[in-house]
């Protein structure tokens, strides 16, 4: 029977596996995000009638479950403000809750998978094959911050209106896109080595 390869033992490329974590971190960030569709889509759907595309109005939600909030920002002439808002916490949708449980559970997954994948021998390499999920779920929180936002702009008797809604976009790379992974995929990947010991 042959041994498997590990990180340690230099058989398992150290790049390779920094590349594979960072893919993971991609696939788990849109695992995550669609499961935030499945579970608030009808509602966003209801809630915003058309007036904000569906996959915008979930992203929101998605953002918010990781505790970042939407900025919504708005002008009247040369009157302005910022305020933000956490849809979760306003929604009346039953499983509105559920959906701050959806990144870490992402997450977990896939720390576990890459522990097991990669064969993660001792709890440091399990950290070290966890950690690099964030590169790819970071690069994907930073880019749906950007594409997630919506405006609209307008006139009414020559005054100028303007209005926009996001994700904040320091907190969706900082806490969202680098903390959770750094706290969750690791901890998946322990979880699995200790589950696999027994």
């Amino acid at each position: 029977m042959s041994r498997q390869p590990t990180v340690s033992d230099g058989t398992t490329p150290r790049r390779s596996s920094i590349a594979a974590s960072a893919g993971l971190g991609v696939l788990a960030a849109a695992v995550g995000y669609l499961l935030t569709y499945l579970l608030i889509g009808s509602d966003v759907r209801e809630a915003f009638d058309g007036d904000v595309a569906t996959w915008k109005g979930v992203a929101w939600y998605f953002y918010n479950a990781h505790l970042v909030d939407i900025e919504v920002s708005g002008s009247v002439g040369s009157f302005g403000g910022t305020d933000t808002m956490n849809l979760i916490a306003e929604s009346s949708a039953t499983n509105a809750g559920l959906l701050y449980v959806v990144p870490p559970l992402a997450l977990l997954a896939a720390g576990a998978l890459l522990a097991r994948r990669l064969h993660a021998a001792d709890f440091g390499e399990a950290v070290a094959v966890g950690a690099p999920v964030a590169i790819g779920y970071a690069v994907v929180m930073g880019i749906g911050a950007v594409v997630a936002e919506t405006g609209a702009e307008g006139s009414f008797f020559g005054i100028g209106l303007s209005g926009s809604m996001a994700p904040e976009l320091a907190p969706a790379v900082l806490l969202g896109g680098i903390l959770y992974p750094l706290v969750f995929a690791p901890t998946g990947a322990a979880l699995a080595l200790l589950f696999a010991e027994r």
